[in-house]
């Protein structure tokens, strides 16, 4: 069973995850308003893999005989300067889920369950990737000052994303 604790964290977290989700949902509209489906297209994916990962910690509430309280979701932006706008905004709410995430392992380490530090180690390495990810986007989008035929490419790079539902080990 799990503490109030760590119930009321994970229960934050997953209201955070679903603000991911909508907040790349809102920023995939806005790519393809500008007709940029392949950003629109990497866009809304990750909004799909964010919903997985509230659904993973939702589950593991239910699991662990805690009470999932949803709570309501803060409306995203809806527009932004320009898609480096969009992707430097992506990587810093990839560092700020990082730090939630840091901060509910260390919460766990400290209220001694070991089943919520070992299901959240899960989600650690998820977040070096989805940094990693957002920042050789907004790198690329940088040097090429996100203009004319590099734009067009990446577009073209970023449409073959292809959702791929995430596996807890």
């Amino acid at each position: 069973m799990v503490n109030q604790k760590i119930e009321k964290i994970i229960n934050e977290q997953i209201n955070a995850e679903m603000y991911s989700s909508y907040l790349y949902l809102a920023m995939s509209s806005y790519c393809a308003n500008l007709g940029l489906a392949g950003f629109a297209n990497w866009l809304k994916i990750q909004a799909k893999e964010e919903l997985s990962h509230a659904d993973f910690m939702f589950n593991y509430l239910i699991e662990r005989n805690g009470r999932v309280v949803l709570d309501t979701i803060e409306k995203p932006p809806l527009d932004w300067k320009n898609v480096i706008d969009i992707f430097e905004e992506t990587f810093k709410h990839e560092q700020y889920i990082s730090s939630r995430i840091n901060n509910i392992l260390t919460v766990a380490l400290e209220e001694n369950d070991h089943a919520t530090a070992s299901f959240f180690k899960w989600f650690i390495d998820e977040q070096v990737e989805e940094e990693a990810t957002a920042a050789d986007v907004l790198s690329k989008l940088k040097l090429t000052k996100a203009e004319g035929a590099a734009l067009f490419f990446m577009d073209q790079e970023l449409a073959k994303r292809v959702y791929v539902q995430p596996m807890l080990k």
